[in-house]
């Protein structure tokens, strides 16, 4: 099949380009680079099966040609990406989302959303399922990201209604290769800083609640998920629903890169930040047949594997 990837050199992105060339796909990949890396893309782009097109979704689109599935990941993901850019983060969520759909069907591609776990907000409800409508502000400093996502699933479900093939997925934390260590977010954090010996940022009392999954577990989920015809029309979650308080991830990492870096305590994050974030996955172990198989010790070990490259990488290209 040809699968159009938007998004497809961030860090899930990138991933899941490679996963489907693996598997003998053709894939497009279209990103405008403002959050995602081309270098995520240097051992994709000899394949002749693959194809990068350097594209604002902002902009009208090219002539694509027709595909098969149209897979919609281009946001900033990270709330320093989000905050950047923020009305780009907006615009993309809806006007892209309307102009992906557009392509999906003119080519009567199945469509699959990458939504987010901060549809649901600061969820009142714990853990977190499909059918849960959040607690979620709309003038917050995250409303950029948390609302224009929710209006991209209004656009889905109302294309849904028109008879195009549409799914959302809810992508909860992930973590693993391919992530900027400047990312900002949780994992890129506490790693970085462990390997050149920092301190490890704690906020708040570090008893806020992640859970965290590994970017293949995620990637096989988005797979399925875009080719599971029980799935249109309707919203699920992806994610591994191990719940860790943030200070257990911190001293995880500590004691698996033999860091002796200390903790510094600074203030929680102001405005909307979750206190507690697990899935609800039994949709899709049920439609799907999907659960993550990776244990958390071992993402984390080829997490940091590929930060110690990439720090190291970086250390030998500074001037």
């Amino acid at each position: 099949m040809r699968y159009l990837i938007a998004g497809g050199a961030g860090f899930i992105g990138s991933n899941l380009c490679a996963s489907l060339l693996a598997a003998g796909h053709d894939v497009l990949c279209l990103d405008n680079l403002a959050t995602g890396r081309k270098k995520n893309l240097e051992h994709l782009l000899t394949n002749g099966r693959f194809k990068f097109l350097n594209q604002d979704l902002l902009t009208p689109l090219p002539d694509l040609g027709s595909v098969d599935r149209v897979m919609h990941l281009a946001s900033p993901a990270s709330p320093p990406g989000y905050e950047r850019l923020a009305l780009e983060t907006m615009r993309v969520n809806s006007e892209g989302t309307l102009s992906l759909l557009r392509l999906a069907q003119k080519s009567e591609a199945a469509f699959l959303y990458a939504s987010t776990s901060e549809a649901y907000g600061d969820p009142l409800e714990h853990p977190q399922v499909e059918s849960y409508r959040g607690n979620v502000s709309s003038t917050g400093p995250r409303s950029m990201y948390d609302e224009s996502k929710r209006y991209g699933e209004a656009l889905c479900a109302l294309f849904t209604r028109e008879g195009i093939d549409v799914r959302i997925v809810r992508i909860f934390n992930t973590y693993g290769p391919n992530s900027d260590p400047e990312d900002g977010r949780l994992i890129p954090n506490l790693v970085t800083q462990a390997l050149l010996g920092r301190p490890l940022t704690i906020y708040g009392d570090g008893r806020q609640t992640r859970s965290l999954c590994y970017v293949a577990d995620l990637v096989e989920g988005l797979i399925a998920a875009a080719n599971c015809t029980d799935l249109r029309g309707e919203v699920v979650n992806l994610g591994n629903p191990e719940e860790h308080t943030i200070l257990e991830f911190a001293e995880m990492i500590k004691d698996l890169t033999g860091s002796s870096s200390d903790f510094v305590w600074t203030p929680a994050v102001v405005g909307d930040d979750p206190q507690r974030r697990r899935p609800d996955i039994g949709k899709a172990r049920r439609l799907l047949d999907w659960e993550p198989k990776v244990s958390l010790r071992q993402g984390l070990r080829m997490t940091i594997d590929y930060f110690e490259r990439e720090l190291a990488i970086r250390a030998w290209a500074a001037p």
